[in-house]
């Protein structure tokens, strides 16, 4: 499988039209329509369902698309990676964060990292703690921001001196509701 016939098969499921992909491609609807063929072939699986002017993802297109997106931009990182001047600091480092406080600090830290290396460039990913763990096992992000228990003995970490403070809203006559603190079990306890 070539990285240019996954390009072609993502121009595919973009337009949802191979005459429409190979203009943007620059190559025949013949040569595509066989490309796609081929791979399908070499896949062992359907990866379209073809009408008159459309053309959708299989169920295994869909999988395949969210693939080739992954191959591709890790390629693009790992190109990018290699491209950099060993003399100078530079590149560009994933981070994936959830939404809270945190983040604060962290934009003070990047803020004051980028002033002293300039070449560097930061690509911020915002997602949940499942999400990021994920992407940092996969290589599409190189550190993260959670908010969750994780594995010590498997990842390295620091922890934030921002103290994060959550809120449950509930209905006035609710037990909860005169609570001044309410702990995760309590909240198990009282659905």
């Amino acid at each position: 499988m070539e990285l240019r016939i996954l390009k072609y098969f993502l121009m595919v499921a973009k337009e949802e039209n191979i005459t429409k992909a190979a203009k943007s491609l620059f190559i025949t609807q013949p040569t595509l329509s066989r490309q796609l063929a081929q791979l399908e072939e070499e896949l062992g699986v359907k990866l379209f369902t073809r009408s008159n002017h459309k053309i959708l993802l299989t169920e295994d297109g869909k999988f395949l698309q969210r693939r080739a997106r992954e191959i591709l931009y890790l390629t693009e990182k790992t190109k990018k990676e290699l491209s950099y001047d060993n003399e100078i600091v530079a590149g560009e480092i994933s981070i994936g964060c959830g939404e809270f406080l945190g983040m604060n600090e962290l934009s003070k830290l990047l803020s004051e990292f980028q002033e002293k290396y300039p070449n560097v460039k930061f690509d911020i990913y915002s997602g949940t703690a499942e999400d990021i763990i994920y992407r940092i096992e996969h290589g599409f992000l190189d550190m993260g921001l959670v908010f969750d228990y994780i594995n010590k003995e498997k990842y390295k970490f620091i922890r934030l001196k921002q103290i994060e403070e959550w809120g449950l809203l509930v209905r006035k006559d609710h037990k909860l509701a005169s609570n001044k603190f309410i702990y995760p079990e309590e909240i198990k306890k009282n659905r």
